[in-house]
């Protein structure tokens, strides 16, 4: 029986465990670079015994970007910078992945600190924003949109591709691609913000041609034995928006296209979302294990998940196949460590680097004289 700590292999790479790092917008980023910013926050989940390791979102193109200060791959300059963060990832025993993404509607944003305001084109920090068609998202995000014409929606698939060119060369060997939360293809599969009349909108099967050009693109330059995956925006949890039956099609058409696993999340297309159970744990876990029973496709599954035992449940019972944490690893670096002693785990510290869990393992001293505090299922000895 497969738990959260078992080795997991997709085509051509195998994770040492089944726990990523999901995603994080840092806004750290300076027209596009990473930073020793990015090469601590990554390196240090590697090393802390995370299997799969994300940064951010990367835009394909610069107002793909969520602010001015997010990371992108829209040019090769930026390789040298992502080449760092890949090499200290995989010395440290993890694998790189790397989310491409377009935020289309919902770019142009203050840091979220700063009031997360959409700001105008005008704005020295702002641009157009675009999507697919003239709908503001809502509520902050009320600029107007320029609807893209066939030939925008062309050029940002080619720019799929360039990026996807770019991830390799920079080191990464997992590509995911984002159509979630409200960004360019969750925009694009949603009636709430797809009103075209054209081939790209009105029926389903139209409302994911977006998707499937851009996963075509980028299938043609990435390597076939490197895993390409997809953050679906899964459901609006609207009545008049995307709903989870349109989710379970679109995926198992992507699975014609060459889909390798789905990494399921929200749509986010408004703010006028009704019943989302946020405040439950692993509340898209049900959804997941939809998809990995009536696609027959490898699943991941985020939100609430920080739990030691939930997430370890999801791989046990066969709900999912990788779980992915985006605040847990923020609040703890070490989270695999501290889910392994939690959960009994033989060995806590072979997650670790060797070098680190010699010296670990070999302190002497009383228990609990590491730092650790002592797992919850444990007495604390007296």
């Amino acid at each position: 029986m497969s738990d959260l700590f078992s080795p997991f292999t997709l085509k051509g790479v195998t994770l040492r465990n089944r726990i990523a790092m999901s995603p994080m917008t840092m806004y750290r980023s300076v027209d596009g670079h990473l930073s020793d910013f990015h090469l601590m926050l990554a390196g240090s989940r590697a090393a802390g015994g995370f299997g799969l390791v994300f940064l951010e979102q990367i835009a394909i193109q610069p107002d793909g970007r969520t602010s001015a200060s997010c990371a992108g791959i829209w040019d090769d300059a930026h390789i040298p910078g992502l080449q760092r963060v890949t090499a200290l990832i995989k010395d440290m025993g993890a694998v790189a992945a790397i989310q491409l993404g377009h935020t289309g509607r919902r770019g142009s944003e203050k840091k979220p600190w700063h009031g997360k305001q959409q700001l105008p084109a005008s704005d020295p920090d702002g641009w157009q924003v675009r999507g697919p068609s003239p709908i503001p998202h809502g509520r902050r995000y009320t600029l107007p949109v320029q609807e893209l014409s066939s030939a925008e929606i062309l050029d940002i698939h080619r720019s799929y591709a360039d990026a996807a060119r770019r991830a390799h060369a920079a080191g990464f060997e997992w590509l995911e691609m984002h159509f979630a939360h409200g960004y360019l293809g969750s925009a694009f599969f949603s009636p709430l913000a797809n009103q075209r009349t054209d081939a790209y909108g009105g029926t389903l099967e139209k409302r994911l041609r977006f998707h499937r050009e851009a996963f075509d693109a980028v299938r043609a330059v990435w390597p076939s034995h490197l895993p390409l995956t997809m953050r679906l925006g899964s459901d609006d949890f609207n009545a008049q928006g995307i709903q989870f039956e349109d989710a379970l099609w679109a995926i198992t058409e992507l699975k014609q296209h060459g889909l390798d696993l789905a990494d399921i999340s929200l749509g986010m297309n408004t703010d006028d979302m009704k019943d989302v159970p946020f405040g439950e744990i692993g509340f898209m876990v049900e959804r997941a294990a939809r998809v990995r029973r009536e696609c027959a496709l490898p699943v991941g599954v985020s939100w609430n998940l920080g739990v030691p035992e939930a997430a370890n449940r999801v791989i046990r019972d066969e709900l999912a196949d990788i779980v992915l944490l985006g605040r847990p690893a923020l609040s703890n670096p070490h989270w695999p460590v501290y889910a392994a002693r939690e959960l009994g785990h033989a060995d806590p510290f072979s997650l670790v680097p060797e070098d680190w869990a010699w010296w670990i393992r070999t302190r002497p001293g009383p228990e609990g004289s590491l730092g650790w505090p002592l797992p919850s299922h444990r007495p604390a000895t007296r």
